[in-house]
This record gives C-alpha cells, structure tokens and sequence, in this order.
C-alpha cells in the first residue's frame, strides 16, 4: 500500500511538472510571438519615421541631403533601440541593468575618444547652422577649396588643384570659416601703380568709363577710384566695383587686361620699381 501510495504521488507530481512546463512553454510561446510583433512593428515605425523626417527636413530651408541623412538615421536607429529594450522587457530580461552597463561603457568610450566625440559635437552643430554645404567654396584651416562631402567626422575639400584635402569638423566650429560662395555678389578691387608724372584725374576717368562699358559690373553700389598710397616710385590707384558671384572672376580678369590696354593707348604710364643703392662704405 504505501509503495502504491508514493507512486502515485509520483505520478501525480510528474503531471504537476508536465502542465507547469507547458504553461512555461505556452507562456514563452506567447512572448516570442508578441516580441516578434513588437519587432516587427518596430521596424515598419522606425523606416516610416526616418522617411517622413526626411521629407518634413526637406521642405524647410536652407536645408541639403546631408541634414536629411543625418537626421533620419538618428530617428531610425532611436526607435529601434526603444523597439529592442521592449523585446528584452517582455522576455524577462532586466533592461535596467543593461542600461547601466551601456551608460558606463558610454562613459568609457567617451573619455577615451574625446577628441573624435568632439567632431561629432561639430559636425551636428555646422548641420544645424550650415555655415557652410556641399558645393561651397570655402577658406578652413587655411586651406581652400570646394566641400565635397560633410560628415559628422570630417569636412572633405577638393583644392584648386584638384588635391583632397580633409579637415577635422572641429575646426570648420571652431575657427574661422571664410565662405567665398553663400553670397550674390563680391567686391573686385584693382590696385594700380602709376608714374608720378602721369594724369591722374584722366586715368580714373579711364577707370570708370571702363566699368561703364561692362555689362557684368554692377552700378549699384557705385564704382569708385582714386588715390590710395603714395610710394617713392609710383602712386597708387585703386579702383573698386562689385560684380555678380557667378560672374566674378571672368569679370576681374578682363577688367585688369582692358585696364592695362586702355591706360596705355590713353599715354597713361605704369611705374616701375626704383632700385636704390646704398651709399658707399667710408
């Protein structure tokens, strides 16, 4: 009787075991099909978040697709984090620990790249305030040329001779940025060495007449010319009007050469320079 008795006891807790491990498992069942659905909205919410703040980001000003970009992806990657840390939750998994252990790495990992952290800061500030964007040409670090790309590491330059050139984004934040591009218009200024003896009430008028006859000039604000330095050899005229920006350069370049054609045919005399030699040795 009692060895009936205690295989029956037996028997009995095995189908205790047996239901409580099914329920386990149907438990388990429930929460990888939920965590699944959570998963998987995640991933829909994350790709339709990144896509309409692209497109609100594009319809505000001032704004290029490096911004876009950035953005988006700061917004997918945001949402799927908080999508994962729910998964982990429903799992059972305590996410307060691994929080504090990703805040202390975060931590570590910061000390440790502060100088590259610090780029990153720069580079999400210059895609906020956009001193400067793809295309422009810009004087950083004292080298110029045509940005190429931006990214929240680098800015990449193309020189005028065509040499990469790549400069950390914590000096376009921090020193100075000279953007030859984000303006309409530029100021062309010639400065000319005269002989002394020359006229020089008719070689400004020349000046003027010759700003008068180009097109690209503009008249407002008005051109100006006269004297600006006396030298031993020479007196120094200088003549200063403002041109289109896409015009600019092929604007000053013909203005020195009809400049140096008109004054000559005018018989107005360019100054050469006076070597003078030191007094002899007593």
């Amino acid at each position: 009787m009692t060895f009936e008795k205690t295989l029956q006891r037996s028997l009995n807790g095995d189908q205790v075991a047996l239901i409580k491990l099914g329920d386990s498992l149907g438990d388990l069942a429930i929460n990888l099909l939920i965590s699944a659905a959570i998963l998987a909205a995640t991933l829909w919410i994350s790709r339709w978040a990144a896509k309409f703040t692209r497109r609100a980001i594009s319809h505000l000003p001032r704004t290029d697709a490096t911004l876009q970009g950035f953005t988006a992806s700061v917004v997918r990657y945001g949402l799927t984090l908080v999508g994962v840390l729910a998964i982990l939750h429903r799992l059972g998994v305590q996410t307060t620990s691994i929080i504090t252990v990703l805040g202390a790495g975060s931590l570590a990992i910061g000390l440790a790249l502060q100088g590259a952290l610090s780029n990153v800061a720069a580079g999400v500030m210059i895609l906020i305030f956009r001193p400067y964007r793809v295309g422009d040409v810009i004087l950083i670090a004292g080298r110029t040329g045509t940005v190429k790309k931006l990214d929240l590491f680098n800015t990449e330059l193309s020189d005028f001779d065509g040499v990469k050139v790549v400069v950390p984004n914590g000096k376009g934040f921090s020193d100075v940025v000279v953007n030859y591009t984000d303006i309409d218009r530029r100021r062309i200024e010639l400065i000319l060495g005269l002989d002394r003896g020359c006229d020089l009430d008719k070689a400004i008028a020349v000046l003027l007449d010759l700003v008068k006859q180009d097109d690209r000039l503009l008249a407002d604000p008005a051109p100006w010319a006269n004297v600006v330095e006396l030298t031993p050899s020479a007196v120094n005229v200088a003549l200063r009007v403002w041109a289109r920006l896409d015009t600019y350069w092929d604007a000053r370049s013909d203005l020195m050469r009809r400049a140096l054609t008109r004054l000559k045919a005018e018989g107005v005399a360019l100054a050469y320079p006076i070597q003078l030699s030191e007094p002899p040795t007593p």
